[in-house]
């Protein structure tokens, strides 16, 4: 019988799954199977140093220092007043971290997702106001009757716990497909929340306005559609939806110096775009793209066409974007008003050098770790913090190098 239990030493959470002895044979692929479990969960349960410092990396541009290892497929992460940091891992658990005492705990009272493919516990945002009502966002898979969608919950953060926990929208994107959620978050300076949803694998829900596949949501902060939308009072179309024909966006950050949503969102074979973000605009999927079927056939022979925003950059190869940020801090100052996009098939950190909403180059930095990138933020120290992706991944810091 497989059981589950969470166990916690310093700063590791820990799945341990054990098989009931009596079904255990000495010398048996079981055996030997359990051998590396609890060789996995041995080193899970270890104290990991902060800020160890790695490597000078970019010509001497920063520093690459090693915060937290071992964390369990993380997915996103949001900064706290207090210096903690918060941490979604996909399996579910909602980590606070106190970066300062090298400790994390489990934040009770999450809602509760579900792992399916690409799906689970997704996207951590705070509030604009979080120091006066503590409410944190999350973004998450949930179980339907007859499938899975991309939902969002909102809970007020208390000490270790998530109170009054509750399910805000449950996106009509329902699938029995296991891609394509989307699921990044952004608020903009009058306190609406945008939320991505992606195509959920089936290509003809980004340019179906009745349904929230391959869209951008605007709500307000308890989940409903902003006042505003631009399909609002359309009875052919979703309220919530703000933009369409997108893919599968999997970064979105809103600036609050230009007033600018920015977005980027996987392609096919090819064409991964970057894109800003504007009311009412179609995107295109699938009708133009740069990118072709995996097998390698034509999508569509066009990669642009009237009535549709064209990307402000895009990648041929596909890079696998995800996590996306605009620097805005103190320790770069060249580097102010840029793109940061993480790489998930290329192992990378992008730099998109903007001169205003245009794209002018790019830089690839990390490249020689080999680590899949799946967020990226900028600290409020101006650092920038990174996640890599998988079973035994790592939060990166990167600094100046002097």
């Amino acid at each position: 019988m497989l059981r589950r239990h969470h166990t916690q030493a310093g700063s590791r959470v820990s799945r341990l799954y054990f098989i009931e002895p009596d079904f255990i044979e000495p010398g048996s692929d079981i055996e030997d199977g359990m051998k590396e479990i609890v060789s996995r969960a041995l080193r899970g349960l270890m104290l990991v140093a902060l800020l160890t410092t790695q490597s000078a990396e970019g010509g001497d541009k920063f520093k690459v220092e090693t915060v937290l290892q071992y964390l369990d497929q993380p997915w996103s992460m949001a900064f706290l007043p207090d210096g903690g940091l918060l941490v979604t891992q996909k399996t579910g658990d909602l980590l606070r971290i106190n970066l300062e005492k090298q400790r994390f705990t489990v934040v009770k009272g999450a809602p509760e997702s579900v792992v399916h493919g690409q799906g689970g516990l997704l996207d951590v945002m705070l509030h604009p106001d979080f120091e006066s009502n503590h409410w944190i966002y999350l973004t998450f898979t949930q179980k339907k009757q007859n499938g899975y969608t991309t939902a969002l919950a909102r809970g007020r953060l208390e000490g270790d716990t998530l109170a009054g926990t509750k399910i805000l929208l449950s996106a009509r994107a329902v699938s029995g497909e296991g891609q394509h959620f989307g699921s990044r978050m952004a608020f903009d300076d009058q306190g609406l929340l945008y939320m991505t949803i992606g195509d959920r694998g089936d290509r003809r829900n980004a340019q179906n306005l009745q349904s929230h596949a391959g869209k951008v949501l605007c709500l307000t902060e308890d989940g409903a559609a902003a006042p505003g939308n631009p399909f609002l009072n359309r009875a052919d179309a979703l309220p919530e939806i703000f933009s369409y024909g997108h893919r599968n966006p999997q970064g979105l950050t809103y600036d609050s110096v230009s007033q600018r949503l920015w977005l980027h969102e996987h392609g096919p074979k090819g064409g991964d775009e970057v894109n800003l973000v504007q009311a009412g605009k179609n995107y295109g999927w699938p009708l133009v793209t740069y990118g072709k079927e995996y097998w390698g056939g034509t999508i569509s022979e066009q990669t642009e066409a009237p009535g549709v925003e064209k990307p402000v950059w895009y990648w041929d190869p596909s890079i696998a974007p995800s996590g996306m940020a605009v620097y805005r801090g103190d320790m770069f100052p060249q580097w102010r008003g840029d793109l940061l996009v993480g790489a998930l098939k290329f192992q990378l950190l992008a730099r998109v050098e903007m001169n205003e909403a245009r794209a002018q180059k790019e830089e690839r930095f990390l490249q020689e770790r080999k680590s899949r990138i799946r967020d990226v933020r900028v600290g409020p120290d101006g650092a920038v913090y990174v996640l890599t992706d998988g079973s035994n991944a790592e939060l990166l810091r990167l600094s100046p190098a002097d």
